[in-house]
């Protein structure tokens, strides 16, 4: 398990490219092994599991200070590779491509598999501390209610599904939801915002293996820019802004902890203010 920790904004602003790369770009997820990244914004875990055998996610106790992984923590999955199956404390959950999974604290034994080994699942999986034991859920992709926003003259026409808040699958403190820009568009985000009450984590997918999407971050007087590709991760803390404009259009999932729940807790930020 890699640990990654907080970064200063004013540090942040005199990264050249590779250290920023380096703190806030989450690569290889689905390369083999499952991989799992610790954050210090809101004690966040990144991982991904492409299983070609069913698989566990094993965590460093002296990382988590816990004798399991969810041992005070709770997780969401959501599949974004071919049909697969989370298996929670002997519950089998069928996962067709698109399809989330909350998984409440206290679930200790959890299995990824492959439906195909030679069509895996790719199971993008973030998990964050926890006070109570909400129910595991199945949330299939009919069930995530899509919202529409943006304009196609803007090149941000894009759908929203939310699958674990506060009005649906309930969680802690994590909230995850999925955004496919249509074809044509490029930007989300945009006009950018911040939330200096939660923390955010992006990835990015459905990307033509040519094209790339440049994800913006910092503070709006000190932007700042990380070209992400297919199946790439980035992390956003609460200070820095977060938007993006691929060479193409793309998905990603956003995912959050923090403070609170409410989806338009958000501090929107001028256009005029950015540099």
């Amino acid at each position: 398990m890699e640990v990654r920790h907080a970064v200063h904004p004013d540090h942040a602003a005199a990264m050249d490219t590779e250290e920023l790369r380096e703190h806030f770009l989450i690569q290889n997820l689905f390369a083999g092994e499952p991989v799992m990244v610790y954050s210090f914004y809101d004690r966040l875990i990144v991982a991904g599991a492409k299983p070609t055998a069913p698989c566990a996610l094993e965590a460093d106790p002296r990382i988590i200070g816990a004798e399991y992984l969810l041992e005070r923590r709770e997780m969401g999955v959501i599949n974004i590779g071919g049909p697969g199956a989370v298996t929670v404390d002997g519950t089998r959950y069928d996962m067709a491509p698109r399809d989330g999974l909350f998984i409440g604290m206290g679930s200790k034994d959890i299995v990824f598999e492959s439906a195909d080994a030679d069509a895996p699942a790719r199971f993008y999986i973030l998990s964050a501390p926890a006070h109570t034991a909400y129910p595991t859920t199945h949330i299939s992709f009919a069930d995530a209610a899509p919202v529409t926003l943006g304009e196609m003259e803007n090149s941000n026409k894009r759908t929203i599904r939310k699958y674990i808040h506060p009005d649906g699958v309930k969680s802690c403190q994590l909230v995850m939801g999925m955004t496919t820009l249509e074809t044509g568009c490029v930007w989300n985000t945009m006009p950018p915002h911040s939330h200096q009450r939660r923390m955010e984590a992006y990835i990015y997918f459905d990307m033509d293996p040519q094209n790339v999407v440049f994800h913006l971050m910092g503070e709006a007087s000190e932007t700042r820019h990380i070209v992400v590709r297919e199946g790439e991760a980035v992390l956003s803390p609460s200070w820095s802004l977060h938007a993006g404009v691929g060479t193409g259009a793309y998905t990603f999932i956003w995912g959050m902890a923090g403070e609170n729940q409410t989806f338009t807790d958000m501090d929107g930020i001028d256009m005029a203010e950015l540099r």
